[in-house]
């Protein structure tokens, strides 16, 4: 099998990887739309069960219309990016398929039925189900998604941290030995929690971005003001969750995957109080000769705050790239192999399964157990067996050097700018005048802004700047999903496959029309999707 999956194309794996990062980026403009405006729309519906008042009913019908719209668009690109598992990666699917292929069918079965189900209550039961019913159909679809969310995210986790499975040498596969260590790792956690907070701050821009507009075009302005008010609290709650689940999600990947985090601070020579780099001269290029590679020739720092959120101590030991290719010794004592003892070691490891399987064969039972043995004995290394140069190992580090500060830097700008619509958004006493005077004082704040029966107020170029944070909000987002993929190059599963041994043996050049094939798909459906969208924004709320 070694033989067969190292002669493949190298064309077929770079157009298969291709092929799916179209998907899943596509996939992601969908998903985080849907998880945020599940809960904009809950909470207004909840205030109209409450209040029983047309204006919220309508109100929450609105926000109702652009989500189904909007899921509808991520359930289509969500089935093709699960079906390119089997079709351009077989090899990884019938390695692991015991193990990947529960959650995902978890998430088919339980999750995508109750959004199904409760979808089509929301729609239309309306005059057909109480309104405790229908309200909780709208919760229970959201919730629906959250959970298919969950699911998938617990797939996408096993495969940067492994745990709860064990390879059987007689099947040539990996089995799953506990459900709930896969389910439940801590890893699985962390990215559920840091993901979806994620995805209401998309949902709360968007609000924010389509209500200023309205504003600015001085229509629907009671709409406006109150959805305003809601997702002003939905998205600063949520983007100062985000902060403190990317801490977290920041130090498991400190812990499971140091070379990603060495990547994304463009960190060569570690070691203990180590500066977290705000900006630096990151080489673009040279990814090939990292013995050679220092630290950047020019950087801004903040002193052993790298090693804080690492290790939650100032002067805690963060090793660099050079550190995890030469091999390194722990705080602990322990030592860490170099690249090559790892190669070495993942090739004696695959040899000897080799040589297991042959003893099988030919009836040597106890030549088989010695084999197995010795399989055991390196298995941990089995995927630096496919390894066959040191570089092959080094993430991209300019890509995530600079997507990691893109998501943080825009993260911390979501922060100010909630913060500052639901200050005005409320009209916080003290903080309003507060920030209505700074406002003035700079030159910010004019009488030019919407005003309707003395409620909320906002300058024209907030309201500007709330439509240039939504792209600006997804770019973040689609940058977070850009280190977590590309910062675990070359792995398909972290330290057990790597993408050239995961990829299905076609030829690249079929690989590269259904490429293109996708390319044109996905891009007519944005384009009916923003089309659609805008009609029915445009259209507005029947009030």
């Amino acid at each position: 099998m070694q033989d067969i999956l190292l002669t493949i194309d190298t064309g077929t794996i770079d157009w298969s990887r291709a092929q799916f990062a179209l998907t899943a980026i596509y996939h992601w403009l969908f998903v985080p739309l849907t998880l945020g405006l599940a809960v904009v729309m809950g909470i207004c519906e909840t205030i109209y069960y409450r209040k029983r008042e047309e204006f919220w009913k309508e109100t929450a019908k609105f926000w109702q219309k652009l989500f189904g719209i909007n899921f509808a668009m991520g359930v289509a690109t969500g089935i093709i990016l699960e079906f390119e598992f089997g079709t351009n990666w077989s090899n990884y699917s019938w390695l692991v398929g015991d193990i990947f292929g529960a959650p995902l069918a978890i998430e088919g079965i339980v999750a995508f039925f109750m959004e199904s189900t409760f979808v089509a209550v929301m729609f239309f039961g309306w005059k057909k189900v109480s309104a405790g019913f229908h309200l909780a159909s709208t919760w229970l679809t959201g919730l629906g998604a959250t959970i298919s969310a969950w699911w998938i995210l617990v797939a996408n986790a096993w495969m940067q941290h492994p745990v709860g499975c064990e390879f059987n040498a007689d099947t040539m596969r990996y089995e799953m030995t506990s459900f709930w260590q896969v389910a439940l790792s801590p890893s699985a956690v962390s990215k559920f929690f840091h993901t979806v907070i994620s995805s209401w701050i998309i949902g709360a821009v968007f609000v924010v971005a389509v209500c200023c507009w309205y504003l600015l075009k001085k229509r629907h302005q009671q709409l406006s003001r109150q959805s305003i008010r809601i997702a002003s609290v939905v998205g600063l709650v949520a983007s100062l969750g985000a902060a403190m689940t990317g801490h977290i999600s920041g130090q498991d990947v400190a812990k499971t995957q140091p070379m990603k985090l060495a990547a994304m601070e463009a960190l060569y020579t570690g070691g203990t109080s180590q500066p977290l780099t705000m900006v630096a001269l990151v080489h673009p290029f040279g990814q090939d000769d990292y013995a050679t590679q220092d630290e950047p020739m020019a950087k801004l720092a903040l002193p052993n705050f790298l090693s804080l959120m690492a290790t939650n101590t100032l002067d805690g030991y963060v090793p660099g790239i050079n550190d995890l290719l030469n091999g390194y010794t722990r705080p602990d004592g322990t030592r860490e192999p170099s690249a090559e003892e790892k190669m070495a070691h993942g090739r004696q490891a695959l040899a000897a399964l080799k040589a297991f399987r042959q003893a099988r064969a030919d009836g040597d039972e106890s030549g088989a157990q010695r084999h197995l043995a010795t399989f055991r004995q390196y298995q941990q290394y089995i995927g630096y067996g496919y390894v066959s140069d040191r570089s092959q190992l080094v993430p991209n580090v300019f890509l995530n050097f600079w997507a990691f500060r893109t998501m943080v830097g825009v993260g911390c700008l979501l922060i100010l700018f909630f913060g500052l619509v639901a200050v005005l958004a409320f009209r916080v006493p003290f903080l309003s005048v507060f920030s209505r005077r700074l406002l003035a004082a700079l030159g910010l704040m004019d009488e030019a802004y919407a005003d309707v029966h003395g409620a909320t107020r906002m300058p024209r170029w907030l309201c500007w700047m709330a439509i240039v944070m939504l792209p600006l909000a997804y770019i973040a987002s689609e940058s977070g999903w850009l280190v977590a993929e590309m910062g675990r190059q070359p792995w398909t599963i972290q330290d057990v496959l790597p993408t050239w041994a995961a990829v299905s043996d076609l030829s690249s050049g079929s690989v590269l029309v259904t490429f293109v094939l996708f390319l044109l798909l996905f891009t007519t459906m944005l384009g009916v999707e923003i089309n659609i969208m805008l009609k029915q924004i445009r259209r507005g709320p029947e009030v």
